[in-house]
């Protein structure tokens, strides 16, 4: 069996496994009992709530990134704030957003990052990182940014979700 690649630019290949980091964290998420989402099982342990949330604050930087900011929307700086790198993560108290909010923002945007990403020219990622720092150190290009992203950034936090799973006794969802 023959198969053909299909993906004949940067973004699309990039988009092609963002696609399906949306719909990992989508079935990671769906069978979570609302009021469970944002538990903590042990302390130190990022909550579902938390790790989803922190993915969608990075959702309209991937955009500015490739040039669309036409595209971006504002995120509230409380959102920002409470699950930016470097926030602590606490139990659920009432402070932070519901599942319903959490869930509906990552898949949304991140499907608009996806198309966006399908759309984008090659050009774009080669241009140098702006962030400065040792992001550029480790990232020197827009590609490597985004593709960090959208890639190791996002199943690294999928993969925290997973093991929050367990912890808190409910599975594998394979």
């Amino acid at each position: 069996m023959t198969t053909t690649a299909t993906q004949t630019s940067i973004g699309s290949m990039i988009a092609a496994g963002l696609r399906m980091a949306i719909g990992y964290g989508t079935k990671l998420c769906e069978d979570v009992p609302a009021d469970k989402f944002g538990h903590m099982p042990h302390p130190n342990m990022n909550s579902a709530l938390f790790n989803m949330a922190h993915l969608t604050i990075y959702t309209e930087r991937c955009l500015q990134m490739i040039g669309r900011e036409d595209l971006a929307q504002t995120v509230d700086p409380k959102w920002e704030e409470q699950f930016k790198n470097g926030a602590q993560c606490v139990e659920q108290d009432g402070r932070y957003p519901g599942k319903e909010a959490i869930m509906k923002r990552y898949v949304e945007r991140y499907t608009v990052v996806a198309s966006a990403l399908d759309a984008a020219d090659d050009a774009v990622f080669t241009k140098p990182n702006p962030m400065g720092g040792r992001m550029t150190e480790m990232l020197p290009t827009m590609g490597a940014a985004v593709m960090f992203l959208c890639g190791s950034h996002m199943q690294m936090h999928l993969g925290q979700v997973s093991a929050w799973r367990r912890a808190m006794g409910m599975g594998s969802i394979m």
